[in-house]
């Protein structure tokens, strides 16, 4: 249906190549232009002040279950006024021993025109989302949707 491209640029600038000293920065690119600063999470020896592959993982899985909820909100003409979500992604051992970000809280506020959804409505959206968002469909990743009031 739709192909979406990134790319990944790194050079070396450390004197060596080893596992304690080269660096993690890196750029990536995207075909609109954008550009982002990125590097591995601090417990990789990457820098804080840039963006890991986790955290972006976690912020796609989040955005992909807003812009879903937004989607089937507004076929239900409901007006959605706000959206904020704190997510959390566990990195973890998976079954197979190996690294994973095994699992994904959300923790999304939302805030609508006109009457209240009740709390059944509510977690019936966040259910469809989930279930039709295309990132948790890609993955093996255990989301899980806290709605806050």
């Amino acid at each position: 249906m739709s192909e979406h491209k990134a790319s990944v640029n790194w050079s070396r600038t450390s004197a060596d190549f080893h596992y304690s000293s080269y660096n993690r920065e890196h750029k990536i690119s995207f075909e609109n232009g954008v550009q982002i600063e990125a590097s591995s999470a601090p417990a990789f020896l990457g820098k804080p002040e840039f963006i890991d592959p986790e955290e972006m993982f976690v912020a796609a899985y989040a955005s992909c279950h807003m812009l879903t909820f937004l989607a089937i909100a507004a076929k239900k003409r409901l007006v959605v006024e706000s959206y904020r979500d704190s997510a959390v992604g566990y990195l973890e051992k998976n079954d197979d021993g190996k690294l994973a970000i095994t699992r994904i809280q959300l923790f999304p506020v939302v805030v609508f025109s006109g009457a209240a959804l009740s709390a059944s409505e509510l977690a019936h959206i966040h259910e469809r989302s989930h279930e039709e968002c295309f990132i948790a469909n890609s993955t093996k990743v255990m989301g899980s949707v806290h709605p806050q009031a």
